[in-house]
Order: structure tokens, then sequence, then C-alpha cells
């Protein structure tokens, strides 16, 4: 059975458009936040390893638990978990505009992570069930990682606005009214999906958020302490063998939340890991760009915001043309190309130091940036879930996003290790010394990148290119 026929269609881009939204939703959310991040570390009294919990705190649940969400939208039904998904974020973001400390903000955003694991493999797998693969699971894909150029310009630009003009708690509350929109529009318009029979593999989320939760926790704890501390050390050891007893878990459990099967073919298995590098560089850019340009450049929230168009408004536009310009070049070769682009980027944005001036230092790499980020997002997605079995698609629906949450999260973590290296904890007021340790973290980035330019070239690119020779010859 085709997959796209596997539930019925009400409306094409009824469905499209409040999946999209619901996606827009939480990068606004995480857009806002990195502009708001300065008024948080002052407000709330982080320190700037322990700011990046802000978005790990996130990102963290988020990732942990993508799979069993996943896991509950096969079982439960997509429509279902979308709709509480949408609800729990919605509550939680209400929350976090409320918390009275530093504390009760982490908690919040976990919870708010917790949200999003359940709403976020059923956007995707509501995706692949509603499209077949095609030129229609190409536009909705591409509709998809447009949302990202939008939800990111968009949530700068209202962070900072919110964050110089009435306080940064007020971006959070935005989702109030959307999310109780996006609920309604779902109950009315998007169909339930085959629920499947199974049991939940709590063992398997458990291990493996406690697992990823350590390792990021060591790196940070490292970036605070130093590699010599116990806890650090402690916390990469416990890591590792939490990561060590969740494999083994999914091997011995009759169902897991990640079958091993996703990792047979090397297009998803490349996929993957290409995509935990990419982000794991991307995010650095994101999270210390920000700091660069209201720590260094001396720019006020709202002026931050509207800095960062020259990297949002080339992503969206990208984005779209991927449609096209896939049907013309390929997917493999839009996929090499943002890679590129975004490691000439990060590179050049590398070159930035204190007395650099934004229109020739740090705006043409932003423009490089978001061009390959807008070119690789839907290739690199559609790479992930290609070949897919309908019973599968929800599970590697989440591993799509976890290897993007989770990337991200450890990526963040071995930056800010980067960060703190690059420099003495008491010149870290200082603009020049500033600007040094984010150039360095930029230099670190960029080598992410590089590296998921090498996977993506050798267990993507190269196996599909086999696969085109082979059915050539079999056609002559």
């Amino acid at each position: 059975m085709n997959a796209a026929q596997s539930c019925p269609i009400r409306n094409e881009n009824k469905v499209l458009a409040i999946i999209v939204a619901s996606y827009l939703m939480i990068v606004v959310d995480i857009s806002i936040v990195i502009t708001g991040l300065p008024r948080i570390q002052a407000s709330l009294g982080f320190t700037s390893a322990q700011l990046s919990w802000v978005t790990n705190a996130y990102t963290l649940a988020f990732g942990g638990l993508l799979l069993l969400g996943a896991r509950a939208g096969d079982i439960l039904g997509r429509r279902r978990m979308f709709i509480l998904g949408l609800a729990l974020f919605t509550l939680a973001s209400v929350s976090i505009g409320l918390v009275p400390g530093a504390s009760w903000l982490l908690v919040s955003r976990a919870i708010q992570g917790v949200g999003a694991a359940v709403l976020a493999p059923s956007t995707l797998a509501l995706l692949s069930t509603h499209f077949a693969e095609g030129p229609g699971r190409t536009r909705a894909l591409s509709l998809y990682a447009a949302a990202a150029g939008v939800g990111a310009t968009l949530g700068l630009v209202l962070g900072g606005l919110f964050a110089d003009l009435v306080s940064w708690r007020a971006g959070f509350f935005i989702n109030l009214p959307i999310g109780l929109l996006l609920i309604v529009a779902a109950r009315g318009h998007i169909a339930e999906t085959q629920k499947q029979e199974g049991q939940f593999d709590v063992g398997g989320a458990i291990s493996s958020t406690i697992g990823m939760t350590a390792l990021v926790y060591g790196l940070v704890r490292a970036a605070e302490a130093g590699w010599h501390d116990g806890l650090a050390q402690g916390a990469l050891v416990g890591g590792m063998l939490m990561i060590l007893l969740f494999i083994g878990i999914e091997r011995r459990v009759r169902q897991p939340i990640l079958p091993m099967r996703l990792f047979t073919s090397p297009q998803r298995a490349g996929a993957y890991i290409t995509r935990m590098l990419f982000l794991g560089g991307a995010v650095g850019f994101w999270f210390f760009c920000t700091q660069f340009l209201q720590g260094v450049l001396h720019l006020r929230p709202m002026q931050a915001g509207i800095a960062f168009l020259p990297v949002t408004l080339p992503n969206f536009a990208s984005a779209m043309a991927v449609p096209g310009l896939a049907r013309r070049f390929g997917n493999e070769t839009l996929l090499l190309a943002g890679l590129l682009l975004g490691v000439v980027g990060l590179v050049w944005l590398g070159q930035a130091h204190a007395l650099s001036s934004y229109w020739t230092g740090i705006a043409p790499p932003m423009v490089l940036i978001g061009l390959g980020q807008g070119l690789l997002l839907a290739p690199l997605t559609a790479a992930g879930v290609a070949g897919v079995a309908r019973e599968d698609a929800g599970a590697a629906s989440g591993l799509v996003n976890v290897a993007h949450q989770l990337g991200g999260a450890l990526g963040l973590g071995l930056l800010v290790l980067v960060f703190a290296s690059a420099g003495s904890s008491i010149e870290q007021q200082d603009s020049a010394a500033l600007a040094h340790r984010i150039a360095a973290v930029m230099d670190v980035a960029a080598l992410l990148l590089g590296l998921a330019l090498i996977v993506s070239w050798f267990f993507i690119v190269k196996p599909h290119r086999r696969q085109q020779a082979k059915q050539q010859e079999a056609l002559s």
C-alpha cells in the first residue's frame, strides 16, 4: 500500500498548512530564545556555560523522548499525539513566561521539550502518510524546511523586539493563541492514522535520554571546572555506558523505539550522521552569533534580531527553490552544495574580531550560511525517510528529529567547551576576548560541517549514484 494512502486525505493543502504551522511554532520559539539569551542571562544570573542549558534542557528532553513520542504515534494514533504535543508545548510556553527563577525556567524548558517530542514526529510522519514519494512529498518537505527560515526570521525579530520593548518573557506567551488555534484546526482537518498494536519501549527511552543528558552535562561541566573534574569525568563515562545499555536494550526488546533495521540503508544511516554533524555546527552559529552581535558589536536585542536577516531570508529563498533545483540537479547535489556553502560561511565568520564591520565581516558569510541551510535540509530529510516501510514511518521520522535535536545538544556542549578553552574566564567581559572565543567556536563549527560533507559524500551521494548507474545498465 502506498504510504500516502494509509489514511484518508480530507484536504491536502489544509493538512499541510496545519503541520507546517505547528513546526513553525516550534522554530519560532527556539529563535525567540536566541535573541533573548543575553537578557535572560542578566535577569536570572546564568554563567556563560550554564546559559547553554536554556537551549539544552529543551533539546535533550526533545531529542531524548522523540523516539518514544514517535512510537506513541504509531500505537495511539498520530493525530491524537499531534494534538497532545501541541497542548503540552503550549502550556509549557506559558509557564516559561511566568517563571520566577533560573531553576524553574530550565524545568519549564524541559517540559516544553517533552511536548515537542510528542508533536514533532507526528508532524513529519503525517507528511509521510499524506504525501507519496515524488513531487508531492518533495514540495511538502520543502515547505516544511522553509518553515525553519520563516520561523527563524520571525522569532529572532520578535524575540529582540519583546526583549527590547517589553520583556524576554513576552515572546513565550504568543504560543498560547497559536497553539489553541492549531488544536482546533487539527481536530477538524487531520484524519487519524491507522493504529498499530505494540508496546512502549520505556527502558530504551529512559536509557537514551539519561545517556545523552549525561554526555552533554559532562561537556558543559568540563567547560566550567576543567577536564580533571571528577563530576565531569563521571558524567561522560556514565553517559557512554548508558548509551551502550540503550543499544543493548534495542537489540533485545521485541518492539524497540529505535529499530536497528533503519540503519541497514547506507543512505539513511549517512543522513542521520550528517544531520547530527550539521546541527552540531549550526547550533554554534545561532547560539554564539547572537552573543557576538550584542556583546561585541553592542547591538540591542531588536537590532540583533534584524541583523540575522542576511541568513534567514536567503535560507527561506533557497528552501523554496529546492523543488525546482532538485528536479534539475538532484537532491544529492543540493546537499553537497549546501554543506559546502555552510563550511565557507563559517570559516569566513571565524575571521571576525572586535573591530570587524557587520557589513563586511558578518553579513556576507551569513548569506552563505543561510543559502546552504535552505538547500540542504529538505534533501537531508528526504534521505532520512527514503524507502522506509509504512510501519516504520513514525520511527524513521522520529529518528530524523532525534539526530536534529541531539546533534544540536551535543554540538552545543562541545562548542561551549571550545568557547571556555579559548580564553581565561577573567577576560570574559572584554569585547576582544569574547570575539576571539567566538571565532574559535566558528572554526570548530566549520570543521563539523566539513565532516558532514565527507560523510554525505561517502554514505549518501556515492551509493545513490551507484544505484542510478545499475538502473541505467539494466535498462540499456
